[in-house]
């Protein structure tokens, strides 16, 4: 089991023997949670209700576990029992929200969640942070979570061209890196394109801290890097600002329904192998969490039932969005190319990146330079590279008939809907199919293409 206390500034808790401590001291050199490079600046000019505070502070919480816990020094290598407690103002709805449920499902571990009495907002004595509720200068009609990917940026136009006069929150979250550098540039554009009373943006820097001397017990240096609860971060933070400009603003999370409902490739990757940020069923368990916390806030994906391909087919601005598009990150491996001393940007050859392609060919856009082709790259389909795991995965899980029932082996979907969420896989394997048999040439074509039925 590894033990977790989260302190703000006014707890006076104390650490039980062997227990982590996660403090909470925005901009200052005492904290273990880091938030913003020089300061507090996501915080700034806004403040929400206390459950969101209490929200934030959770999803800042579980994401630093998660980086600071090792799965392999699990016994099965994955599974972690983990242990967080953390104040609030409710800890009888904390308990009630059934959080262990909805942390299992998303990371694959066992969790146990205990809250107790905070009687201060974790907002309190920060500066810049108002002393009421208000969204100010984070004020929107919506937000929407951006990460700087080709599904974020087109969500995030579509947003824009629907209203006119609606004004949109950009959340982000980085810690550097290429997505951080993929943010800066997109929000740049959309700032230039639709002006700065429309679009805000509010890019989140959070991490585990360094270790450094002024911390009363530092966090351990070791990094996991399967960040399966990172969308727990992106989604408290969005629906903090959310329930800041009140109960009845939406935030929209636009991801394809086919990697949404994220069938595994081939049976080793069953479970929590395959990533379950936008899955159904996790979307209804976090939903159910959030009502009995006391946040109402919707949580919105309005391409639940469409591909990749079918999103940017249908864009509401096709032309800025062929502009913006190669501006943008959709990869799981965006530093690599760094150590093989090429371009850094998306890959190639992470299964992301072999979406991003396949959707793009489904419009004719597939122009872009990769740091690995894995059409023509033959070193991929070598079984002892991982680095072509994915590619080959996608030949032996997409490319090859499979029973409808395989659609269900993530999770279960919601009930009414299994017929819709089939369709939008079968129509993604599609997509994948098509640009493979398309574009593929050498050995990839000559022993894996097959005809498109």
């Amino acid at each position: 089991m590894s033990d977790y206390l989260t302190r703000t500034a006014q707890s006076r808790i104390s650490a039980r023997p062997g227990e982590h401590v996660l403090d909470w001291h925005p901009g200052s050199q005492k904290a273990t949670i880091q938030i913003g490079e020089s300061g507090q600046e996501f915080l700034a000019g806004w403040r929400p209700p206390r459950a969101a505070s209490d929200l934030l502070l959770f999803g800042a919480s579980v994401y630093c576990i998660d980086k600071t816990s090792p799965r392999r020094a699990s016994g099965d290598a994955w599974t972690r029992n983990l242990c967080l407690r953390l104040p609030v103002a409710d800890p009888t709805a904390f308990v009630d929200a059934d959080w262990p449920r909805t942390l299992a499902f998303l990371t694959g571990d066992t969790w146990r969640i205990e809250p107790y009495a905070g009687t201060q907002d974790p907002l309190d004595d920060i500066d810049g942070v108002p002393d009421s509720t208000t969204g100010g200068s984070a004020a929107a009609d919506a937000v929407c979570l951006f990460s700087g990917g080709l599904d974020s940026l087109c969500g995030a136009i579509d947003l824009l061209e629907a209203d006119p006069a609606a004004r949109i929150c950009l959340v982000s979250h980085h810690e550097a890196g290429q997505a951080s550098v993929a943010q800066q540039h997109l929000v740049k554009a959309l700032l230039d394109h639709y002006g700065k009373d429309r679009v805000t943006s509010r890019r989140l820097y959070l991490r585990p801290a360094p270790a450094n001397a002024s911390q009363h017990r530092p966090l351990p240096s070791t990094r996991d890097n399967t960040t399966r609860a990172r969308s727990i971060l992106f989604l408290t933070s969005a629906l903090a600002i959310a329930a800041a400009n009140g109960p009845d603003t939406p935030v929209y999370v636009p991801e394809n329904g086919f990697i949404g409902v994220n069938v595994p490739l081939t049976r080793a990757r069953v479970g929590t192998m395959s990533t379950r940020t936008t899955h159904p069923h996790f979307m209804n368990l976090l939903a159910e969490s959030l009502r009995r916390v006391g946040i109402d806030n919707p949580i919105v994906n309005p391409y639940r039932l469409t591909t990749k391909g079918e999103m940017l087919e249908q864009s509401r601005n096709a032309d800025l969005l062929r502009r913006l598009a190669p501006k943008s990150l959709s990869c799981a491996h965006p530093e690599t190319a760094r150590y093989a001393k090429r371009a850094q940007g998306n890959c190639g050859y992470s299964y992301p990146c072999l979406i991003r392609r396949a959707s793009l060919h489904h419009v004719s856009w597939d122009t872009e330079t990769y740091a690995w082709d894995v059409l023509t790259d033959r070193a991929l389909l070598d079984p002892r590279t991982r680095r072509g795991a994915d590619l080959r995965a996608v030949v032996t899980g997409v490319l090859a008939e499979r029973p409808d029932i395989d659609v269900l082996r993530n999770a279960p979907l919601p009930s009414g809907e299994r017929t819709e969420f089939l369709n939008v896989w079968r129509r993604g394997r599609t997509e994948l199919r098509s640009w493979i048999n398309d574009k593929a040439t050498g050995p990839l074509r000559a022993r894996f293409a097959t005809p498109t039925p």
